[in-house]
């Protein structure tokens, strides 16, 4: 069963074209890993497909677990089963984290996994502070992660997990992001599906995603392996890469 379809996808942001005819089709238990260059239209495109206002779909469709979702507002999205963990969340004063937890919990129906998931991300003194304020890089991405557990979500995106945190860090929120996606499950058990953008790679350490794809000037342009595609934009950059998969066809 196809999770998620992408089918000739446009977006724009305030008049300006960032996305154009992307195709892309992800099945239920698969994980896609999204690589590019800045300004490539990464975040765009996870923007576009929780359906951010900001980001207009000029042409294509977005067909979620079967049902065309192209008009339908974010909150419908995520009823519906999307979750997205944010790049840079924002830092919320007066609002304990403890508080988001038990909200998203509730949502998830995860309540009796909280204490849980509060180890395996090691935050347990954080309950008790304000949301993200004066949290370090890497304990901000442990929350944001930690809510989305708790939201559990069928598919997942997740922006830059493994950037501006330390190896301590990213091994934490590589094994979590393991069982947000089931990747600790056998193939066949398996029915969450995502999409991880990364630029470092690190995360591939911890998750063995399925497929790599590598959107460059708005377009996708490769599919593939995701560690041989890695090994190539470290070899030959991002331009390298794409005459290399140019090549290939």
């Amino acid at each position: 069963m196809d999770m998620l379809r992408l089918v000739n996808l446009g977006v724009e942001v305030e008049g300006r074209r960032i996305l154009e005819n992307v195709n892309l089709y992800i099945q239920e238990g698969q994980t896609y890993v999204l690589f590019g260059p800045n300004g490539s239209g990464k975040s765009s495109l996870l923007m576009a497909v929780m359906g951010n206002p900001k980001y207009k779909i000029f042409d294509g469709r977005i067909i979620f677990k079967g049902k065309d979702i192209t008009n339908l507002p974010t909150d419908e999205r995520a009823r519906m089963g999307m979750g997205l963990a944010f790049q840079n969340p924002p830092k919320i004063s007066g609002v304990k984290l403890r508080d988001v937890l038990k909200h998203c919990a509730k949502l998830g129906g995860t309540s009796d996994r909280m204490e849980e998931y509060v180890k395996m991300l090691k935050m347990e003194e954080f309950l008790d502070r304000d949301l993200n304020v004066g949290f370090s890089g890497g304990e901000v991405k442990r929350s944001e992660l930690l809510q989305l557990m708790l939201l559990n979500p069928d598919f997942v995106m997740l922006d830059e997990p493994d950037s501006g945190v330390d190896l301590e860090n990213v091994s934490i929120i590589g094994e979590a992001i393991r069982v947000l996606l089931e990747r600790d499950k056998p193939k066949d058990e398996r029915r969450k599906a995502g999409i991880i953008i990364t630029h470092t790679g690190h995360i591939l350490d911890y998750v063995d995603a399925d497929y790599g794809v590598l959107l460059y000037k708005g377009r996708i342009v490769c599919m593939g392996n995701p560690f041989d595609l890695l090994k190539d934009i470290s070899e030959f950059g991002y331009e390298g890469c794409v005459r290399r998969c140019l090549r290939r066809f």
